[in-house]
Parts: C-alpha cells; sequence; structure tokens
C-alpha cells in the first residue's frame, strides 16, 4: 500500500509507524485512521517484524482530529451523514483471527496484535491522538510531550474508549481529572500518574526508544511476547482463577516449543539467543 499521511520504515525487526503531517502537527485525518491501521496489520503479518514503534513527525505526536473536519461537523445540517463521510463505520474495526471482540474495534485492535506495540509520544498528544496511545502496549514520552484529552472543551464525551482505558492506567479521579478538566500537562505529571512507562530527554528520545525495542526484538522469544501480551490484556476481563487456568495451560504449551529449548540452550551455553517464535 502506497501511504500519503505516515511513514513505514523496517529495520533490525522493528517497524516503525511515523503520523507525517507535520505542518498540522500530525492532525488526524480518516485517510490517516485507514493508513495507520493498514500499516498495523502489515507490520503484525510480516514475520521479518517483532516490534512496533508509533511516533510522529516533527515536533508533535498528534494534536487530535483536524480541526478543519471538525468544523465541517459542527455547521452540518445531517449530523448522521457528515460523520460517516469523514470516519466511515467508526464502530467497526479489522477482524483478527481469535480476538475478543473487545479488541476488533477502532484503535483497539492493537491490544489484539501479537506483537509490541510501543508508543514514542515526541510532543503532543490531544484528543484522539492521546486515546491512540493508550492503546500502545507501552509508552515513551519526550521531555517535550504534552498531553490533554480536550473533549470537554470541544463540546464532547470521552470518547474512543478512553472512558475505559484511561482509568485503568491513571486511576479513576486522575482519569476524572484529565477528562472533565481537559487540561493540559506536561511529560512528568504523565509519568507520575501511570499516564507513560518512562520521560526521555528530546536529544536521546529516539534512540533511547529504539534501543529498548532493539531489547525486545533480539533478546526475547517472540512466543513469549505474542502470549504474555494475550494474557494481560485478555485478564482484564478474567477472575484470578481463570487466569490461573489459562497461565498453567500456557506453561505446558510453553515446556514443549523450540523458544523454550533455546532460551535454555542459550543462557548455559552463554550466547546470543536465536529464538524463531516457534
Amino acid at each position: 500500500m502506497a501511504y500519503e499521511e505516515i511513514l513505514y520504515d523496517v529495520s533490525d525487526r522493528i517497524a516503525t509507524i511515523t503520523l507525517n503531517r507535520p505542518a498540522r502537527l500530525n492532525a488526524w485525518t480518516p485517510k490517516m485512521g485507514e493508513e495507520l491501521e493498514a500499516a498495523f496489520l502489515a507490520a503484525g503479518r510480516d514475520e521479518q517484524v517483532r516490534v512496533i514503534i508509533l511516533t510522529g513527525a516533527g515536533r508533535g505526536f498528534c494534536a487530535g482530529a483536524d480541526m478543519a473536519n471538525l468544523d465541517g461537523l459542527a455547521q452540518s445540517e445531517n449530523i448522521a451523514e457528515k460523520l460517516h463521510q469523514l470516519s466511515g463505520d467508526r464502530f467497526a474495526g479489522p477482524q483478527i483471527a481469535g480476538a475478543r471482540p473487545d479488541f476488533q474495534r477502532p484503535n483497539a485492535y492493537l491490544m489484539a496484535l501479537d506483537k509490541p506495540v510501543l508508543g514514542a509520544i515526541n510532543g503532543p498528544a490531544a484528543g484522539l491522538g492521546l486515546v491512540i496511545t493508550l492503546y500502545c502496549d507501552l509508552r515513551f514520552a519526550s521531555d517535550q510531550a504534552r498531553f490533554s484529552t480536550a473533549f470537554a472543551r470541544r463540546g464532547l464525551i470521552a470518547e474512543y474508549g478512553i472512558s475505559w482505558m484511561l482509568p485503568r492506567l491513571v486511576g479513576v479521579s486522575n482519569a476524572l481529572d484529565l477528562l472533565l478538566s481537559a487540561r493540559l500537562i506536561d511529560a512528568a505529571e504523565a509519568l507520575r500518574i501511570g499516564l507513560v512507562n518512562r520521560v526521555i530527554p528530546q536529544e536521546q528520545f529516539q534512540a533511547e526508544v529504539r534501543n529498548y525495542a532493539l531489547e525486545l526484538a533480539n533478546h526475547a522469544s517472540p512466543r513469549s511476547l505474542r502470549v504474555i501480551k494475550k494474557q494481560i490484556y485478555n485478564g482484564l476481563f478474567q477472575t484470578l482463577g481463570e487466569a490461573l487456568d489459562v497461565a498453567n495451560e500456557e506453561m505446558l504449551k510453553s515446556l514443549a516449543c523450540q523458544d523454550f529449548k533455546e532460551g535454555i540452550a542459550h543462557y548455559l551455553e552463554k550466547r546470543p539467543a536465536a529464538f524463531t517464535g516457534n
């Protein structure tokens, strides 16, 4: 697929997807959403890819929905028709075999991908731009990053499942604060409340995120990453007993797999691992 509003690169077992409308702080458009979904699914299918990085071009990550589109929607006499033109079927997502229906919805499909998705938040992330980061598995922020839910200051509501995702990351009270006030917070506060995993100086940002991705790609079993990610997200809907049953079943499968044998062998032989994902 030829991309116009994102960049897509694969090297060193890492797929890097870059939102690429820097003059608009990578403001979200329907085309960008379509291209992003296609790129994520392509990375998911590519056997050469073990980790995915999502970032933004220029000084911003994503400023949210393009205000020109929102203005057109606000002036429309037929809201439903205009919304469909801008977003298509905004309730349907890609069909991913074996995934929960919850994870086959827009944005939430990132949780169904077999590979870790790292959000590299290089600058402002607001509204939908913030929502996208919540569906990444890990979030690394530049010290220049800023965050806002934005919705309440646009006369909107907690969109795109953020009312489910955000409290699970930062707690109910912090989620309400961010959603009700729609205030802008900096990277330090985002780290303090658990919105991001790490804050990195801008000068070292891209290099450090990539080094983390390389650690996963080169030293962790792709099979282990795949199974653990599925355990974590499915576990959000399970009882403790159900999670224990799944763990016991998956442990037996792991003991019979090639990556387990390689995991023991490379440790005893004091050499780099050569995991295959099998």
